[in-house]
């Protein structure tokens, strides 16, 4: 039986230079795939077992750097050869600082691609890599997430970590923005100096200037005694300033000066305290909004934002909810003492199709109530809130799982329990979704895994288990 061709994928949006390299490669006895941008490659690498990405740096849509981290995320080991033309030498070293194997200049000759290729392929096959059972990493920096946003962000956290550059995160509630600062600290050269939080939204607006700065005795009514502020306790280390639209405007000049000068005078004191503080600044809010309707000084802003992070909301990274729920199992499992294993393919389709108005905490919070109430190895629909099952329901244009009239009669005679009889439905409603999605697409099962949000291998087993055919198999048209 002979071996199984090893499988290269070319991404670059030269159709020529393509195309002769696909030619040259598929003469050494390669299978060669192509694609004619980033995220056509990024479709391949996770549809086929890919042993080699050969990718241009620039490309439209997403470009080489961006595939890079991509494409090792979701497999670590595998190998990655970057073309660049002379004059961008130094992002293709940048580039094997971030992991690529090797690179390739333009114009290049078939002598010079031939070792470069089957080096890349034997370190692949020394590594003993099986793609079927790689699990890329889970988390960065303390962070979950292997989207391309995600990767962006890590690409960010790299950059700035270590240095004394003011980073300005925004997003909504509840998407992590806390993780990015304690990420920025514990990652730099200040991790073993202290690292103080600031909720600006709980201070009492009278009391924020002595929160930040620290008061001296008798400075208002209650000092009693001297009180260093945040600014002082985190001298050398981080400081995270969260909610920083809540502060007050006539509070943000004493603000700007103490990052300006990193130095100020605690309230009803006269001696001026010089402190170096690395400072993390976030918000829920729109800044710009505010600074156009006089509620926040731009000066503070353009300060705050040396560096702009975004933290993107769940709805933009759904891709990450698997991950996401697998550790919040994992963690709900350790707090409470239970074992439940996971979501079926039911909840893991309806988690991956909510909204998530609150994010990643809404997200935590559902799967620690769903753990607490599992009383099976896997959480199934009935310990989701209802809102999640009817998302899928809007999503597939399906209505809610019903009773047959042969269910309906069996539940009034007491035969079965309750669950018994939602599962039943549950399963009928199931299959509908899958036989309309493989409707819709002819019958292409890859394109409809994509449209269901699960893997094609998943999409194959749940159309097994429901007894749906698979056009794709042997024998099938």
């Amino acid at each position: 039986m002979a071996a199984e061709r090893q499988q290269i994928l070319i991404a670059d949006d030269e159709a020529n230079l393509r195309k002769v390299l696909a030619a040259q490669l598929a003469r050494d006895g390669y299978e060669v795939l192509q694609a004619e941008d980033g995220v056509q490659a990024l479709e391949l690498l996770r549809e086929h077992h890919v042993d080699l990405l050969i990718t241009d740096l620039r490309m439209p849509k997403m470009d080489g750097m961006t595939l890079l981290r991509a494409a090792l995320a979701e497999d670590p080991s595998l190998p990655v050869v970057v073309l660049t033309a002379h004059g961008t030498v130094d992002t293709a070293v940048e580039a094997l600082k971030l992991g690529a194997f090797d690179f390739l200049t333009k114009p290049y000759d078939k002598e010079s691609v031939r070792p470069i290729v089957k080096k890349a392929l034997k370190t692949r096959q020394l590594a003993g890599h099986d793609a079927s059972k790689q699990e890329g990493p889970k988390a960065r920096f303390g962070i979950i997430g292997a989207s391309v946003q995600m990767l962006e962000l890590y690409s960010i956290l790299e950059r700035v970590a270590d240095t004394p550059a003011t980073v300005f995160v925004t997003g909504e509630s509840g998407t992590g923005k806390e993780l990015v600062a304690r990420a920025l600290h514990e990652t730099s050269s200040r991790r073993d100096k202290p690292f103080i939080k600031v909720n600006c939204a709980a201070i009492p607006r009278d009391l924020i200037e002595a929160e930040l700065f620290g008061h001296e005795r008798g400075a208002f009514t209650g000092a009693i005694a001297s009180k260093p502020g945040r600014f002082e306790l985190a001298n050398g280390g981080t400081l995270f300033l969260d909610e920083i639209g809540e502060v007050p405007v006539d509070m943000q000049v004493k603000l700007l000066r103490a990052l300006q000068e990193s130095e100020f005078e605690r309230v009803g004191g006269i001696k001026t305290i010089r402190v170096d503080v690395r400072l993390v600044a976030a918000t829920n809010r729109d800044v710009r909004k505010l600074v156009a309707q006089g509620g926040f000084r731009e000066d503070l802003y353009y300060r705050l934002a040396v560096v702009n992070v975004r933290m993107p909301p769940l709805r933009e990274r759904r891709g990450d909810i698997p991950m996401l729920v697998e550790h919040f199992v994992q963690r709900s499992n350790e707090r409470l003492g239970r074992k439940v294993v996971g979501p079926d393919a039911d909840s893991l389709a309806a988690l991956e199709h909510h909204a998530w108005p609150g994010n990643i905490r809404e997200l935590e919070n559902v799967i620690e109530r769903a753990v607490l109430f599992c009383d099976a190895d896997l959480i199934g629909l009935s310990e989701l809130p209802p809102e999640l099952v009817d998302a899928v329901n809007e999503a597939t244009g399906v209505e809610g799982p019903a009773l047959a009239a042969g269910d309906l009669d069996s539940a009034l005679q007491g035969e079965g329990g309750l669950k018994e009889h939602v599962r039943t439905a549950m399963t009928r409603l199931e299959r509908e979704i899958v036989r309309r999605a493989l409707e819709h697409t002819g019958g292409n099962v890859t394109h409809t895994a994509r449209l269901l949000k699960i893997s094609r291998k998943g999409l194959q087993l749940k159309m097994k288990e429901l007894g749906l055919r698979d056009p794709s198999e042997k024998g099938e048209p």
